[in-house]
C-alpha cells in the first residue's frame, strides 16, 4: 500500500481538517527527533548497565542480574505492540506516547527513591527483602511499559509530520531520526555510564528523570504545531471479524459475491485470495479486507529479521565475555571497558547519515538527475547480509584468539572484536532504520503504530530466540559432538567459534528467505 496525500485524514489540536501549510512539516518533526535523543539515553543507559546496579547495589547474583537485564530489555520492546494497539485503537498517538512517558518517568522516581532511601535498600551481602525487591519491580516494569509505548508511537508520531507525497522526504526523516537514537545511544555509552560509575546510580537516576521530564515537555510544546491522526478503533478486531468471515464461507465462490452485489469489490491482486471470501458477510467491507491483506504482506518481512537479532544479542553477551579475557591496553596506560566497542558503530552511523543526506542534496541539483533514493527493502536486505559476513568474521576472530590463548599463551588486543562491532553495528542501523520507513510508509493508514511497533518487537524475539538457540546448540553438540559448544564459563574450552559459524550459516539462509519474500511483496 503506498502512502498518497493524507492530508484529509489529519485534524489539528481544534479537531479542525488540516494541512502541511499550517501544521505538522519539519519544525514539528524535528521535534520528535530531539525527544528521541534524549528518550534513547535514558533507556539504553539504563539498559546497558543494569546489570552492575542489580549486582552491586541490589546483590542480586551475576546469573540473575543477567537474566534480569534480558527480561527488562524484552519486555520493553514486546510491549511495544501493546503501545501500538493503544495508539491506532483509543487515544492516537500523542496522548498516547504522554500516557507511557509519564508512566515511565514515575517509574524512575520509584527507583530514585530506592536509591536514595537506605532503608530500601538491601543489608551488606544481603539479598533484597520482599518489600525491596517489589520496589525495583515496579519501578523497573513501570519504565518497561512506558518505553514500549513511547517506541512504538513517537517514530509514527513524528513521520505523520512529514509530507507523504514526498517518499523522499518521509525517508530523509527516518535517516534523521534514527541519527537521533544513535546519539542517545551513544550518549548513553559514555556520558550516562561514565555517571553511573564515578557518580553512582541515584545521580543517573535523577539525570534520566530530568532528560525525561524534558523530553515530555519538549513534545508537548509541539501541541500547536501538531497534525493528528484520530484513532479508528480495533484494527485487530476488524481483522479478527475478516477472518472469521474468510473461514465461515470458505466454500463461497466469485459467485455467491456477485448474488451479493459485492463483484466489484473484489480485490485484483493475488495476495491471500481467500480472504476475498469474507466479503460474502454483509458486515464486511472491502477496506477492511484490504486492511487485513496488507497486514499480512508485512508478516514475512517482519519474521525474516529476527534472525538477524540474535547476531546483535551477542554483542551483549558472548562479546563482552571475549573481550574481558583479551588486551584492553591502550597507549600501555588506558584499560577500555569491552561494551566501549560499542562507540565505533555509533561513530561510523552517525557520519554515514549526514554524508549521505549531503549526496542526496548535491545529487537532487544536478539537471535531469533522478533523486538518489536507498529503498527500505534494499536496506534491509543490506543490513541481513553484513550480519552474516559479521558472523562469519566473529568465527575467524574467535578461532585466532582461542589458538592464541591455548596454544601461545597469548592475549589478542580487544580491538580485534572491533570488526564484528561495527559490521553489526552497520547492519542494526540499515536493518532498524529500513524497517521503520517500511512498516510505517506500507501498514495501512489505520494500523500505523502496531507496525512500527513490529521493528522493535523483532528486535525482543531475537533476544529471546538467541537464548533458545544456545540451549539447543548445547544440547545438541553434548548429545552428538562430545561436549556442549558453550557449556562451561570458561572461552577457551568452549567453541564460541562453532557457535559463530552456525549463526552466520542460519542467516545466510534467513538471508535467501528474505529475498524471496521481498520481491513477492
Amino acid at each position: 500500500m503506498a502512502i498518497e496525500n493524507e492530508s484529509d485524514e489529519y485534524v489539528d489540536w481544534k479537531g479542525k481538517r488540516t494541512d502541511l501549510k499550517s501544521h505538522g512539516g519539519t519544525r514539528a518533526a524535528c521535534l520528535a527527533c530531539v525527544v528521541e535523543v534524549l528518550e534513547n539515553m535514558v533507556f539504553l543507559s539504563n539498559g546497558i548497565n543494569f546489570v552492575t546496579y542489580f549486582q552491586k547495589a541490589m546483590h542480586y547474583s551475576g546469573a540473575t542480574s543477567a537474566n534480569m537485564v534480558t527480561n527488562f530489555m524484552g519486555t520493553s520492546f514486546l510491549l511495544t505492540i501493546f503501545g501500538g494497539f493503544v495508539s491506532d485503537s483509543f487515544l492516537g498517538r500523542f496522548w498516547t506516547f504522554t500516557l507511557f512517558c509519564t508512566v515511565e518517568l514515575l517509574g524512575l522516581v520509584l527507583l530514585i527513591i530506592q536509591a536514595e532511601c537506605i532503608k530500601f535498600q538491601p543489608a551488606r551481602n544481603q539479598a533484597p527483602s520482599s518489600s525491596q525487591a517489589a520496589l525495583l519491580y515496579t519501578g523497573l516494569y513501570a519504565v518497561a511499559a512506558g518505553v514500549g509505548g513511547v517506541k512504538a508511537t513517537l517514530s509514527a508520531h513524528g513521520a505523520d509530520q512529514v509530507d507523504h507525497s514526498n517518499p523522499r522526504r518521509l525517508t530523509s526523516f527516518f535517516n534523521w531520526y534514527f541519527f537521533s537514537l544513535c546519539t542517545g545511544g551513544l550518549l548513553a555509552a559514555t556520558f550516562m555510564v561514565w555517571i553511573e560509575d564515578n557518580r553512582g546510580w541515584k545521580w543517573s537516576f535523577k539525570i534520566s528523570a530530568i532528560a525525561l521530564s524534558l523530553a515530555l515537555f519538549l513534545f508537548a510544546a509541539g501541541f500547536p504545531w501538531y497534525r493528528f491522526k484520530l484513532p479508528t478503533g480495533s484494527p485487530l478486531t476488524r481483522i479478527f471479524k475478516v477472518f472469521m468471515s474468510a473461514a465461515r464461507n470458505h466454500r463461497s465462490s466469485n459467485i455467491d459475491v456477485y448474488q451479493e452485489g459485492r463483484l466489484d469489490e473484489i480485490s485484483s491482486s493475488n495476495k491471500f485470495k481467500f480472504l476475498n471470501k469474507a466479503l460474502a458477510d454483509k458486515r464486511i467491507n472491502q477496506a477492511e479486507v484490504e486492511e487485513t491483506r496488507t497486514f499480512l504482506g508485512l508478516l514475512p518481512i517482519f519474521a525474516s529479521t529476527i534472525l538477524m537479532n540474535c547476531c546483535i544479542a551477542q554483542l551483549q553477551t558472548f562479546s563482552v565475555q571475549q573481550g574481558n579475557i583479551m588486551n584492553k591496553t591502550i597507549f600501555n596506560r588506558f584499560t577500555l571497558p569491552t561494551p566501549s566497542l560499542n562507540i565505533f558503530p555509533l561513530i561510523i552511523m552517525l557520519s554515514s547519515i549526514p554524508i549521505y543526506e549531503l549526496l542526496v542534496s548535491l545529487r537532487s541539483k544536478l539537471p535531469k538527475t533522478n533523486t538518489l533514493r536507498f529503498q527500505p527493502l534494499q536496506r534491509i536486505a543490506l543490513g541481513l547480509a553484513l550480519a552474516s559476513a559479521a558472523m562469519a568474521v566473529a568465527a575467524i576472530v574467535e578461532a585466532k584468539r582461542r589458538h592464541a590463548a591455548t596454544h601461545d599463551g597469548a592475549m589478542l588486543s580487544v580491538f580485534w572484536l572491533s570488526w564484528q562491532y561495527i559490521l553489526l553495528g552497520v547492519s542494526d542501523m540499515l536493518t532498524l532504520g529500513g524497517m521503520l520507513e517500511f512498516f510505517y510508509s506500507e501498514a495501512p493508514t489505520s494500523m500505523r503504530s502496531i507496525c512500527t511497533a513490529l521493528s522493535w518487537c523483532s528486535t525482543s524475539m531475537g533476544y529471546f530466540l538467541s537464548s533458545v538457540l544456545v540451549q539447543v546448540s548445547n544440547l545438541v553438540s553434548g548429545r552428538f559432538g562430545g561436549g556442549q559448544w558453550l557449556g562451561g564459563s570458561n572461552l577457551n574450552e568452549s567453541r564460541l567459534d562453532l557457535f559463530y559459524t552456525l549463526l552466520c550459516v542460519v542467516n545466510f539462509v534467513n538471508f535467501v528467505n528474505y529475498l524471496y519474500w521481498a520481491r513477492r511483496y
